[in-house]
């Protein structure tokens, strides 16, 4: 009875003990980061794991020249695209990708693999690549210890995706067709009952459309809410940029008093801008 008593107390310590075992959380050495960017009308989202130099020597001897690399660590790198995205004048359209590099000492091959859930590069397969192409890779001046991912030059249509690691840095460069398609999307939304005038007016600014049109979509959304600073202050940068100062004066002054009068700092200080620029 009691050798059956010593077996059943021997078997909950293991049993406790690997229940333990199994809700034990410790940190993994090499974080998880996700990293997102709006680019033109979608997103790219990045989920990657961020090794550490700790001494080692990285490319050609941790992660060997010509040998398919996760870029990073744990699972494979994962990119996804909402919408069509153009890297280093490849099209890729949109999906979620593994993202393989294979580092070299004067040339890198970057690789977008259709297969996005999987461990390291162990079962990669050549076979369902989507994109392959080479770039050269750049060096830093301060040897990075942490492996990063990042997006620099951020513009509507353009950006930069850089990969950043010991003393190395990879840059991809990326595009995006967003002007034909936000063009066509004004001209169709005119057409309906209720007209993005604001909105249409500001993109024409911005991207250097047709500026008397710009007047006339932001003199209607004037005329719709005549008592809004912002929509006083974007008439009277239109009217700037027109040459007509005498308009973009009246236009900024009369949005500097609405803005006062809430007060809102940011468009009082934008309609001094106005001012300021229509003197000179």
């Amino acid at each position: 009875m009691k050798t059956v008593q010593n077996y059943c107390l021997v078997l909950l310590v293991i049993c406790s003990t690997n229940i333990h075992a199994q809700n034990l959380k410790i940190p993994q050495p090499s974080t998880l980061q996700t990293i997102q960017q709006d680019f033109g009308l979608g997103q790219i989202t990045i989920t990657y794991s961020r090794p550490n130099v700790k001494g080692r020597k990285i490319f050609g001897e941790t992660e060997p020249y010509g040998i398919v690399w996760r870029t990073g660590a744990n699972a494979a790198t994962k990119i996804k695209l909402t919408d069509t995205v153009t890297m280093e004048k490849h099209q890729v359209p949109p999906g979620e990708y593994a993202l393989f590099t294979i580092p070299g000492l004067n040339e890198w091959t970057v690789i977008l693999n259709q297969t996005a859930q999987q461990w390291g590069a162990y079962s990669y397969d050549s076979t369902k690549d989507v994109l392959r192409f080479k770039v050269k890779p750049g060096k830093l001046d301060k040897k990075l210890e942490t492996f990063t991912i990042q997006f620099v030059n951020a513009f509507v249509d353009h950006c930069d995706l850089l990969l950043l690691w010991e003393n190395t840095v990879v840059s991809l460069h990326l595009e995006t067709d967003v002007d034909a398609r936000v063009m066509a999307n004004i001209d169709e939304l005119m057409k309906a009952e209720k007209k993005p005038y604001y909105f249409a007016a500001i993109y024409y600014y911005n991207h250097d459309k047709d500026m008397n049109k710009a007047l006339s979509w932001i003199n209607e959304a004037d005329k719709a809410s005549s008592d809004a600073y912002n929509i006083k202050y974007w008439k009277a940068r239109i009217q700037l940029k027109m040459g007509d100062k005498a308009g973009a004066t009246i236009s900024a002054n009369e949005g500097l008093k609405l803005a006062m009068a809430e007060p809102n700092a940011e468009y009082i200080r934008l309609n001094k801008e106005v001012l300021a620029a229509a003197k000179n």
